[in-house]
């Protein structure tokens, strides 16, 4: 409800920050204010139980697991968070670059850029988020490493397999040019043998203490 009644606020500070050169962005209804503030609301809603939902999962597991494993689950937070920062930041740093980049293609063509402003954010940010996801895919590989699962020497062998994975994967991720596709796949497969490389030591399965 926050997020909402200040939608206006926020989203005047965010269409600031991610103003485009020679691109103009317009309403294409009456009521598009109303759809992107419910919208700011919903996703603030979403960032603030994300603590919550942290805190809940670990106290749902937290019985299960041994000392040595709630320390790792712990670990395992900060770098969660930080992988998914990491993502987003960079697909909107990527899709910002992108966007600006065809913009100047349209003028030197002689079309104005009109575009549609909820389009345009809801591209951007959930885009940005998606790709933030994604990136925690080296703590899912490394669980399944440390459970005995797999190992480092699985992934080195599907190879292949994965860097078709990771392409199919941002593919669908809009825009589909083909720059911004090997963009957002490279840091993938940076972190896909980066996880090979913290995993490089013989695989263990987690024992009860």
């Amino acid at each position: 409800m926050v997020g909402f009644f200040l939608a206006g606020v926020i989203l005047k500070k965010i269409l600031a920050f991610v103003q485009l050169d020679n691109v103009t962005l317009a309403a294409s209804s009456p009521f598009q204010y109303i759809e992107m503030a419910m919208n700011v609301g919903f996703f603030l809603a979403i960032i603030a139980s994300v603590p919550y939902i942290i805190f809940s999962f670990y106290s749902f597991i937290m019985p299960a697991l041994t000392k040595s494993e709630r320390i790792n689950l712990l670990k395992s937070i900060p770098v969660s968070i930080a992988l998914f920062v990491l993502g987003f930041f960079y697909g909107f740093s990527l899709l910002f670059y992108a966007l600006e980049l065809l913009a100047a293609i349209n003028v030197n063509l002689g079309i104005a850029n009109f575009w549609n402003t909820a389009q345009f954010l809801s591209q951007i940010f959930i885009t940005s988020a998606l790709l933030g996801l994604v990136f925690e895919f080296p703590l899912l590989l490394t669980l399944l490493i440390k459970l005995g699962m797999i190992t480092s020497q699985n992934l080195k062998e599907r190879r292949r397999i994965a860097y078709f994975s990771m392409l199919f994967l941002v593919a669908l991720l809009p825009p589909t040019d083909v720059l911004t596709l090997v963009g957002m796949a490279l840091p993938l497969v940076l972190l896909y043998e980066g996880t090979i490389v913290l995993n490089s030591k013989e695989h263990y399965v987690w024992t009860r203490a």
